[in-house]
């Protein structure tokens, strides 16, 4: 990634800059490390930013500390902020918005939050099927089935059986199964109760919820939802987008909302 910060329990975090101008960290979501993000980074970054990616505990080229807490990652960004400078803005994609959101509701000094598409469950039948998730990931993981946990997460994504099975014969399998024990730390983010509209009350930056017009409805009651509980809320909607936004089409929404 290019440089390197500590977080308050030693772990090592991997990070990369670029552009120039106020401070912006983006945050990646499930089976995902900064390089995911890298697209997003530079588009944003043309708008007149200095973007950070970075990865997070257990992923790339990050260390990790036993045992997990959602505290610690909240810990790790407030160490990638004072590495970059006070007043940094958050962005979170998918189940990154989620530490994302926590993050500024724990008083972190950043000047504003903004995430896409963050998957609360949105009704009983949702956090059903989140709560068989969970219960599922958390025993293939006590057994080092890596593979079969990435199966889970794929599966809950709805990717159809037939691609589940052509992922594992693909090159790309490995590098899954090596960051498959993070995907408890995203589950432990995400909480099993739907949105945490009083967490989300005690955030006293600006917000911006995203979600795309061609995503599931849920994904938009969600993000809608998530805009409503903060007292700074503000929702928006990218016609045309899934949960695999274009880069050049969030870019110029989230400069807007950070330049202001």
């Amino acid at each position: 990634m290019g440089q390197k910060t500590i977080s308050r329990d030693g772990t090592s975090l991997a990070y990369r800059s670029t552009g120039d101008g106020p401070p912006v960290v983006l945050v990646s979501g499930a089976m995902s490390t900064g390089a995911t993000l890298v697209p997003l980074a530079e588009a944003l970054a043309g708008h007149g930013f200095t973007v950070v990616t970075y990865d997070r505990r257990g992923r790339g080229e990050s260390g990790d500390t036993a045992p997990y807490e959602v505290a610690r990652e909240v810990e790790d960004l407030a160490a990638l902020i004072g590495a970059v400078g006070d007043g940094a803005a958050l962005c979170g994609v998918s189940s990154g918005g989620a530490l994302a959101l926590r993050a500024a509701a724990s008083e972190l000094p950043v000047r504003q939050v903004a995430v896409y598409e963050t998957p609360f469950a949105m009704d009983e039948a949702g956090k059903e099927q989140w709560a068989v998730y969970t219960e599922r990931l958390t025993e293939a993981l006590s057994q080092d089935r890596r593979g079969d946990a990435v199966e889970l997460f794929l599966r809950l994504t709805g990717l159809a059986e037939d691609m589940i099975r052509g992922a594992r014969q693909a090159p790309m399998w490995a590098g899954m199964e090596a960051v498959a024990p993070s995907l408890a730390y995203d589950a432990a983010v995400l909480g099993d109760d739907g949105v945490p509209g009083e967490e989300l009350a005690r955030i006293g930056v600006p917000l911006l919820a995203v979600a795309g017009g061609a995503s599931p409805a849920w994904m938009r009651d969600a993000a809608r939802a998530v805009a409503e509980a903060a007292p700074h809320g503000t929702y928006r909607v990218l016609e045309g987008q899934t949960h695999m936004v274009e880069p050049g089409v969030l870019a110029p929404v989230l400069a807007e909302f950070f330049a202001g």
